[in-house]
């Protein structure tokens, strides 16, 4: 595997649309060990999310002292609490864990991290189920990336 294809692999993991969806095949399909794809995708995509917290925290801070976007984030922030309020009460760190572990569009720790901050939960509680999350999304893919690579190479002939 090639300094481009690592790079690649590692913009893939951070970026919200592929996370690990698309990161774990494409490692694979450039050659990397199963074991290593995992490892490497799941550090960059929990290191996505890390980053995430960071920028929310400090630019949150800086852009409330603007009334227009005080006024816009308040609303916002009491129809979200309102409407998965009673449910992040009730599956709490659980409920995010498994959120973050559904390997779907809009389902991986980059959306996890910013749905629970907005939610109001603390970066001890985000940070160990967003990991969580990520480390079983990251064996689901990586299940079925490998599997699927193979039985795709029964039915091409190596050249």
């Amino acid at each position: 595997m090639s300094f481009s294809d690592l790079l690649i692999t590692a913009l893939l993991s951070i970026a919200p649309i592929s996370e690990l969806r698309g990161a774990i095949p494409f490692a694979l399909a450039k050659g990397m060990p199963v074991v290593w794809a995992y490892l490497f995708c799941v550090a960059m995509n929990f290191l996505a999310s890390i980053l995430v917290l960071i920028f929310l925290n400090t630019l949150h801070k800086l852009f409330y002292h603007i009334s227009l976007y005080r006024r816009f984030f308040d609303s916002f922030i009491e129809r979200a609490r309102r409407k998965v309020g009673p449910n992040l009460d009730k599956y709490g760190t659980w409920g995010l864990t498994v959120f973050v572990a559904i390997p779907l569009p809009v389902t991986g720790a980059i959306t996890g991290t910013l749905g629970a901050w907005v939610l109001g939960m603390k970066k001890r509680q985000i940070l160990p189920a967003v990991l969580a999350g990520v480390a079983i999304a990251g064996i689901i893919v990586s299940v079925i990336a490998y599997y699927g690579i193979e039985a795709f190479s029964f039915f091409t002939k190596q050249v």
